[in-house]
């Protein structure tokens, strides 16, 4: 893989001075905002003077502070679009909240108009999204080309060092061409796609690093193998390449993994949730919203299926079946009562096709999960969210967290109306072990890839095609 690489093709066009990006980007942020500011000014019919573009520099100043502080400036090569798009929206949130404050505590002392300062403070959020975007397709372009870009070894052909290979390969606006893997282990000790890969020992890498050959090592080392890596990184810290270690947790799959103190102790969180902090908040508020306008909406349905459920058989309308919630904790679920018995106890017989305990009317409302509807109060209550990993029986869930691995990761959220699992066509009937492997599977999915706009599209997929399925009964 060595010759990939060369001295011009790593330079090329764009000189691989970091700094120099880093003032690009800042001088460009200060000549989008002073345009913007003006431009608004023209936009709003106003003067332009000394006088109103006071809080242009202060505000300008403050997106700058801002900014460092969230190290906006720093690479992003490695980094996909929507976390650049995230950082420049968080810095520019905490710049609004700190000259809204400037404005409100030094209101004397800034002349600039009340409608100019929010005019320019919402309009100046798409320019800088917009022209970081813009210059990314450009980088994407160049690096494709073999120009600015950089090149990385690997140590250790391991199966994380082979991912990550065929992830530098795959990647060509990524910038890095990869140098080659390196392992002291013979050929035939090797798994057989690393056979082309190796370039040769660890020694050639460390020699190739202190030469100036390599920008980037990866330690693809098992953790096993501590004082190996501990070692490699001693004679590495004789280069002046970025070192960085591919963690290899025993091949978990990390569940929203995050760093944590505890005290003056860093930890790493692998299971984890991804509801923390303002997450937390924003999940509660969308189930709080989206809930109450739901409810709303389908009232005149709630009560003509509540009185179809008192005319069709003697008992409850309501039924009330204890299940595991967030954290593993027993909740009081509510539906629709569709079957003449309520098994609510150790032992609980999963709905099947044809079910003698079925009424007529509960089998269409279980068809339609209109069943499901008075959930919606659960969630008010908290207890559920509109989107999660669907609530099973408790008898359920102590039977299948002893045949699934993972199985009550789930519960590291709150469970919901609607989830993943189900607009995939995994709901109803689990009548295979391996149907509730792969229900548990998306149910993982989704929480390790938790967002607002998952959330929403799982809610516009349900009411297209979640509410009726051939495999509810």
């Amino acid at each position: 893989m060595k010759e990939q690489v060369s001295g011009e093709n790593r330079k090329g066009i764009i000189q691989s001075n970091k700094s120099s990006f880093a003032t690009l980007y800042r001088l460009t942020d200060a000549v989008v905002m002073i345009s913007i500011f003006y431009w608004c000014a023209v936009f709003i019919d106003l003067p332009i003077q000394l006088s109103n573009s006071v809080l242009l520099f202060i505000g300008l100043i403050l997106y700058l502070l801002s900014a460092e502080a969230l190290d906006l400036y720093r690479s992003w090569r490695t980094h996909s679009t929507t976390s650049v798009v995230k950082m420049t929206v968080n810095t520019w949130a905490m710049t609004v909240v700190a000259t809204l404050l400037t404005i409100y505590f030094f209101e004397d002392q800034i002349n600039t108009p009340r409608q100019l300062a929010l005019v320019w403070l919402v309009a100046i959020l798409p320019p800088l999204i917009v022209w970081r975007i813009l210059f990314r397709e450009v980088l994407f372009i160049v690096r494709k080309q073999g120009r600015n870009t950089r090149s990385a070894a690997i140590i250790g052909a391991t199966t994380s060092g082979y991912n990550l290979s065929n992830q530098i390969v795959n990647n060509e606006q990524l910038g890095i061409q990869l140098y080659g893997v390196f392992d002291d282990r013979d050929e035939e000790r090797l798994s057989h796609e690393f056979h082309t890969l190796v370039a040769g020992t660890i020694d050639d890498a460390v020699k190739a690093a202190q030469s100036g050959e390599i920008d980037y090592i990866y330690v693809a080392m098992p953790m096993s193998a501590e004082a190996r890596i501990v070692d490699i990184l001693r004679r590495c810290s004789d280069t002046t390449c970025n070192v960085y270690i591919i963690p290899d947790f025993f091949m978990y799959n990390l569940l929203n993994a995050r760093w944590q103190s505890v005290g003056a102790v860093q930890t790493l969180s692998v299971f984890d949730t991804p509801f923390q902090g303002a997450n937390t908040i924003l999940k509660r508020i969308e189930d709080i919203v989206f809930s109450s306008i739901i409810l709303l909406l389908i009232s005149p349905v709630l009560l003509a299926v509540a009185l179809g459920v008192k005319l069709s058989s003697p008992g409850p309308i309501i039924f009330k079946q204890y299940r595991y919630g967030l954290d593993g904790r027993k909740i009081k679920v509510y539906k629709f009562r569709s079957m003449t018995s309520q098994d609510n106890g150790s032992q609980v017989k999963q709905a099947t096709k044809n079910d003698a305990r079925i009424t007529k009317f509960g089998s269409f409302i279980r068809r339609t999960s209109l069943d499901e509807l008075p959930q919606f109060f659960n969630v008010l209550q908290g207890r559920m969210s509109i989107v999660g990993p669907r609530p099973h029986a408790v008898a359920h869930n102590e039977e299948y967290r002893q045949l699934i691995e993972g199985y009550m990761l789930r519960h590291k959220v709150k469970p919901g109306i609607t989830g993943w699992a189900q607009i995939n066509g995994f709901r109803g009937e689990t009548e295979t072990i391996n149907k509730m492997v792969k229900r548990i599977e998306y149910d993982l999915d989704y929480i390790h890839r938790w967002s607002v706009w998952l959330d929403v599209k799982i809610i516009i997929a349900t009411v297209f095609k979640g509410f009726v399925d051939k495999n509810a009964y």
